[in-house]
């Protein structure tokens, strides 16, 4: 049931996040066009294009969906008939044997051991049926995340693509382009933050959910134990005060037992009145209650989606902030209510149920005083057993019924300090959560700082695919939530086979060496079968201690967890490693063709001149004049070499500047500023500076990544003009 909510959580998370990047991405398009860097005709195309793409890439994955899930299901109904199958002829084989064994010994020892084989191979296959559930539940969340992160990478390749085809046929300029892209990967980075929200507030309510439900489950077996208690204990009271009076000698032996056998029936009576009318009540409330949650909470959803459909930001914000800050909102709410719900109507049916139990207890309670009082008490009195001590003992029953139920009232207020203590402990996990987050993003803009400042030449196109290859890699560092819980359970399995399997070895190697020793000692056929026989009773019991017994390890999940979130980071850190050394790798075998070439053209050029000189064809003289005569285009390019150095120098001195201008004001904290602000209290200028303290900070990250972006791309650009010198002097 938690693995089932944990992946229902996922699917509705991840529907939300497709959702939020599409409409942001026709928000951003709306925007270009307001302020006229794009065409209105442009945008509605572009716009069409990307619905078209986006519901072909959905449609593709849901089949893709459809066939996986085909196929998982088809391999492990495969994988399960293949292992059940081999655990059933296991266990023929051994019945086979335990038969032919169980033939020469006594029949009291041969039912002992067979009793305990069956209980054996019955833990042999709930184990196993167990091991291939968790197997299974591993496989299909694998599939499924794959497959989500496949979608988010498709998403971002289609935005990537529709830019660069636009600004390729010229109807998005280069700047504009640019401009486009930055703000996508900065509201890319809202949405992760704001998915990273709701992914660590949705756990945090389910963990929430699933401790209150443990939490009344107790609470329900609980007064399940108490109200049987306290049934037994008013049961128990009839044949104790019988009992009291005969050991006093007041009741012959003969009365004693007909009052014990009449005791016996009506309590038999009572208490299958009891059980009989609880199971019916109990069937009864449950179609109730089934009835009423399914009918709330589709009141409760449908009413969620019409507050989704009537506030639609799309429509009526041209700010994305805004939009995002809408879904922030609309989700809380809508998650906090549904919580709210689901707490009520747990609260509700297990009220519900109390009241049920608390009244049939009280009413079979009460029937066995009846029983107690308005029979056996008059019968005792009949057979002359002196009132006083029946109401004594009466009393003292009485006693104990109360005693009883302060013993109960204890246990109550105990299971709710528990609870209190599991949610505190829950409220720090999701302070946990959170900041463990933050500082996976922290690392992403990182990476992308590193990236930026490695020694790199790429054109735009070569960056912007960086740039989408950066974002489809960032888009997988979210806490899903049912992923690493699954992934958790199976290390844990993995490592609970590895400690059956072994201390099942150990317990094989012992009987062996054992049967070897007895062997060797015993003389007489008979002997030697009852000592094997109690040999194999022990190791039967070693083996069925080891399955009854589990791995209590809570740390080990956690243990797990960090480390799935450790090697996930480390593949992304090797897939980028990997994308930008292939760009690089290509970049310098492009150079060293080139400088081949370039060594061969003027081997050539050499040669080609001698050839001339020697033969005559041609002067020293005019063959200078031939060189001379292409200098003009060597100058040129030299010219274009120099003009782009000065533009790098004059870039760099106006980001220092704008650098230097943000130091002096980007606090709002003028000499005019501080001269207004004279008499007043230094916390409120130090408020104000903390609250554009952080806006500082993004503008002089993005001024640094800008400047190693220009950086990037003038390298690209001098090769370029390298490459033309070359083709200059191959034209010679």
């Amino acid at each position: 049931l938690e693995v089932a909510s944990l992946t229902r959580a996922d699917a509705d998370l991840e529907a939300y996040r497709m959702q939020i990047c599409k409409e942001v991405i026709a928000v951003m398009m709306k925007n270009m066009v307001l302020s006229h860097s794009l065409f209105p005709h442009v945008e509605k195309r572009m716009s069409s294009i990307f619905k078209k793409q986006f519901l072909a890439m959905e449609k593709e994955i849901q089949e893709e969906y459809e066939r996986k899930m085909v196929a998982l299901t088809a391999e492990c109904n495969l994988e399960t008939k293949k292992k059940m199958e081999a655990q059933h002829q296991k266990a023929k084989s051994a019945n086979e044997e335990a038969e032919e064994l169980m033939k020469k010994m006594n029949e009291k020892p041969a039912v002992e051991y067979r009793n305990l084989l069956d209980r054996l191979h019955r833990l042999e296959l709930d184990y196993l049926k167990r091991l291939l559930l968790v197997k299974q539940e591993e496989y299909f969340a694998k599939a499924y995340r794959q497959l989500a992160i496949t979608q988010r990478k498709e998403l971002h390749n289609i935005f990537f693509t529709q830019i660069t085809n636009a600004t390729f046929k010229g109807e998005l300029k280069l700047e504009a382009a640019k401009t486009l892209v930055e703000d996508y990967s900065k509201i890319q980075g809202d949405i992760e933050e704001l998915m990273d929200f709701f992914q660590a507030s949705k756990q945090y309510n389910l963990n929430r959910r699933f401790a209150y439900r443990k939490y009344l489950i107790s609470k329900i077996l609980l007064r399940d134990a108490q109200a049987s208690a306290l049934v037994n204990a008013a049961a128990t009271q009839i044949s104790s005060l019988i009992n009291k009076m005969e050991r006093a000698g007041h009741l012959r032996e003969g009365h004693l037992g007909m009052l014990l056998d009449r005791a016996e029936t009506e309590i038999s009576s009572v208490k299958q009145k009891f059980d009989h009318d609880l199971k019916q009540e109990k069937q009864k409330l449950r179609q109730k209650l089934i009835t009423k949650r399914k009918r709330e909470m589709l009141q409760k959803k449908e009413h969620q989606k019409e507050q989704l459909s009537l506030g639609d930001p799309f429509k009526t914000t041209k700010e994305v902030t805004h939009y995002l800050s809408h879904w922030k909102n609309l989700l809380s709410d809508h998650t906090i209510e549904l919580e709210e719900l689901t707490e009520k109507l747990d609260n509700e049916a297990t009220e519900e149920l109390k009241e049920l139990l608390f009244s049939l207890t009280e009413k079979t309670v009460e029937e066995l005083k009846r029983v107690q009082y308005g029979v056996f008490v008059q019968e005792l009195v009949k057979l002359s057993v002196p009132k006083v001590l029946l109401l004594e003992a009466v009393e003292e029953h009485k006693k104990e019924i109360v005693v009883k139920h302060e013993q109960l009232e204890r246990e109550d207020t105990a299971a709710e300090e528990l609870l209190q203590l599991t949610r505190q402990n829950l409220s720090q996990d999701l302070k946990t959560t959170v900041s463990e987050q933050k500082k996976l993003r922290t690392w992403e803009q990182s990476v992308f700082m590193q990236l930026l400042s490695l020694p790199l030449s790429l054109s735009e196109e070569e960056l912007l695919r960086v740039r989408q290859e950066l974002h489809c890699c960032f888009s997988q560092v979210d806490s899903s939530l049912a992923w690493p819980k699954i992934r958790a359970r199976t290390l844990l399995q993995t490592f609970e086979v590895e400690r059956r399997d072994t201390e099942l070895l150990k317990v094989d190697q012992n009987l062996s060496m054992t049967n070897k020793q007895q062997h060797s000692k015993m003389k007489k056929t008979g002997s030697r079968n009852r000592n094997k026989i109690d040999i194999l009773k022990k190791s039967l019991q070693d083996k069925i201690l080891i399955y009854e017994e589990s791995m209590k390890d809570e740390n080990l999940n956690k243990a797990s967890e960090n480390f799935f979130y450790t090697r996930v980071m480390r593949d992304l850190e090797d897939k980028l490693g990997e994308y930008i050394a292939s760009l690089a790798f290509r970049k310098s075998v492009k150079k060293s063709k080139m400088l081949e070439l370039y060594t061969a053209v003027i081997s050539v050029q050499a040669l080609l001149f001698e050839q001339l000189s020697t033969s005559k064809t041609l002067s020293k003289l005019e063959c200078i004049q031939i060189l001379e005569a292409h200098n003009p285009e060597i100058e040129e390019l030299d010219r274009k070499l120099e003009y782009e150095m000065l533009h790098k120098e004059s870039a760099q001195q106006q980001h220092l500047m704008s650098r230097q201008k943000w130091t002096s004001d980007g606090l709002g904290l003028s000499s005019e500023a501080m001269e207004m602000n004279a008499d007043r209290q230094v916390t409120v200028l130090l408020r104000q500076a903390m609250n554009k303290c952080r806006h500082l900070i993004n503008l002089h990250q993005q001024s640094l990544r800008d400047e190693q972006w220009n950086c990037v791309v003038l390298e690209d650009l001098l090769e370029n003009i390298e490459i033309d010198a070359f083709l200059a002097l191959y034209s010679q």
